[in-house]
């Protein structure tokens, strides 16, 4: 059974302890710095709408709020404005949120990288390490769907596609990547936390769709390649349909807790 819970998570951290939301998983924040730890709960709490688009975000509140001092919100509100998501303010920050359209036009980002990635997958001499690692990935996929964690998928989901745009060593490349992965990430928790709930078994098809990427680039078909591609880009819209405009269903996947 799946619970949600709506609730602020304690984490201790250099004596402090922080109020966290919960949003993002706890387990993926234990190792990080408290700037890194506010700008993944803000960050999840703006695109799930839990803070609304042209909301004003106070430092002094925030860091009330989150029982920090103002230092990691400024910080955290930095990064969010170079990933669109707020317009800094005297003292703190307009929240700009994001639009199905942008969020189309990130998968189209996310589409022309890994299109030009394969395109060098298809001229390398041997991708067996690249097609291994993927397998594990994608078997590691199963097992959590199996247990019905919806965030470990999520998870693997951004883990394989990381691995495949970095395999051509790519600097460029792999900066872009760098500079959307966090927006992605939560996008895919949200959605895959949403599939979970409402079309737990569409994650069949979700694994057979990684597992047609990796056939693409082991047999270096081309057209094995654009099949897998279409499938997968389409899928991700598809599946997303009107989870970003539905404020219930934004809800209820961003405080699914499952396996933390």
């Amino acid at each position: 059974m799946i619970v949600y819970l709506y609730t602020s998570i304690h984490v201790f951290k250099c004596g402090e302890v922080m109020d966290l939301k919960g949003l993002y998983p706890e387990k993926r924040l234990q190792d990080s710095s408290i700037g890194q730890q506010v700008v993944a709960d803000l960050r999840m709490r703006i695109l799930s709408r839990d803070l609304e688009n042209g909301s004003t975000l106070s430092e002094n509140k925030l860091s009330e709020e989150y029982n920090v001092s103002r230092s990691p919100i400024r910080d955290a509100l930095k990064v969010l404005e170079n990933e669109g998501l707020v317009q800094l303010k005297r003292m703190g920050a307009k929240v700009v949120g994001i639009t199905e359209k942008d969020i189309d036009e990130i998968n189209d980002v996310r589409l022309m990288m890994e299109s030009f990635v394969f395109k060098h997958l298809l001229e390398e001499e041997s991708n067996d390490a690249l097609i291994r690692e993927l397998t594990k990935i994608v078997e590691m996929m199963k097992i959590a769907f199996k247990y019905k964690d919806a965030d470990e998928i999520s998870f693997k989901d951004v883990e394989f596609h990381e691995t495949i745009i970095k395999s051509i060593h790519h600097r460029y490349i792999s900066i872009l990547w760098s500079n959307v992965k966090p927006v992605v990430e939560c996008f895919i928790l949200l959605d895959m936390r949403h599939r979970m709930e409402e079309n737990y078994e569409d994650f069949h098809r979700v694994i057979h769709n990684h597992e047609l990427l990796i056939q693409s680039i082991q047999k270096k078909d081309k057209k094995l390649v654009e099949e897998a591609f279409y499938l997968n880009f389409r899928d991700v819209k598809k599946g997303s349909d009107g989870l970003w405009d539905d404020p219930v269903s934004l809800k209820k996947a961003s405080e699914y807790r499952g396996k933390q």
